[in-house]
């Protein structure tokens, strides 16, 4: 996915209380971000959809975070409605039918399947009966993504580089869990800085609270723009 603009490359993670919040937040960070992540905390307030609506007449693109899992014709329905609000990626978070399911119904929405959840190590999946290897379960998942029809998968840093070298540049890693210093955050465990993660071969990074809580946002989102630049000008001086 090398062919990204890489200014398109940082997504800004609406995590806010409400949509007049979301606008106030986007309005603030100007042209230092062009796409923009919407989850479930903005999905329980009013004025979700409008929401979408508004950032894609801002010419933003969005990305609807909801992790769908529910029986297969219905994800299938959810996702064939968001594709038709302009949506340019969702999240799926099911077992093998629902990802089938979800890539059917697509349309021109990119459809990404959750591996592990950034906010979860070894040790929480054990407790969840899960006596797996992480990685090997992120890879894993992310093969049955494919052969399902998805395009791409949400996974932490730690795991991409893996994927990229197994898989290959076909599927799209978004990578959530982005800290520009160190993790000081206890609901992110596997974590990884903007450069490292360029490097391991993210094609997108989701940041949050390191730009919502900045002091000054925009400086916040700009500084990570630049780390995301020189992370790439960097690689192509290697190649």
């Amino acid at each position: 996915m090398n062919h990204l603009p890489a200014r398109e490359r940082l997504i800004a993670a609406l995590d806010v209380r409400d949509a007049p919040a979301a606008q106030a937040l986007v309005k603030r960070l100007d042209d230092a971000v062009v796409f923009y992540k919407i989850g479930l905390e903005l999905a329980m307030a009013p004025g979700f959809f409008e929401l979408l609506d508004w950032l894609k007449g801002h010419d933003k693109k969005v990305f609807v975070d909801l992790k769908f899992f529910d029986i297969p014709e219905t994800v299938a329905r959810a996702v064939k409605n968001l594709a038709g609000r302009g949506a340019d990626f969702c999240t799926v978070h099911g077992n093998q039918g629902m990802m089938e399911a979800a890539a059917k119904a697509k349309g021109n929405v990119k459809v990404l399947a959750v591996t592990a959840l950034t906010s979860l190590d070894r040790g929480d999946l054990a407790d969840l009966g899960f006596e797996v290897d992480l990685p090997a379960l992120v890879l894993s998942r992310a093969r049955r993504a494919l052969a399902a029809g998805c395009d791409g998968v949400v996974s932490s840093g730690l795991e991409v580089e893996r994927l990229k070298k197994e898989i290959g540049e076909k599927l799209i890693c978004v990578t959530p869990g982005i800290r520009p210093v160190d993790n000081t955050v206890a609901d992110q465990k596997r974590v990884m800085t903007p450069t490292a993660a360029i490097r391991a071969g993210a094609d997108y990074l989701v940041v949050g609270r390191p730009i919502r809580d900045a002091q000054d946002p925009r400086a916040a989102a700009e500084a990570i723009q630049s780390e995301i630049a020189a992370a790439e000008k960097g690689l192509s001086a290697e190649r």
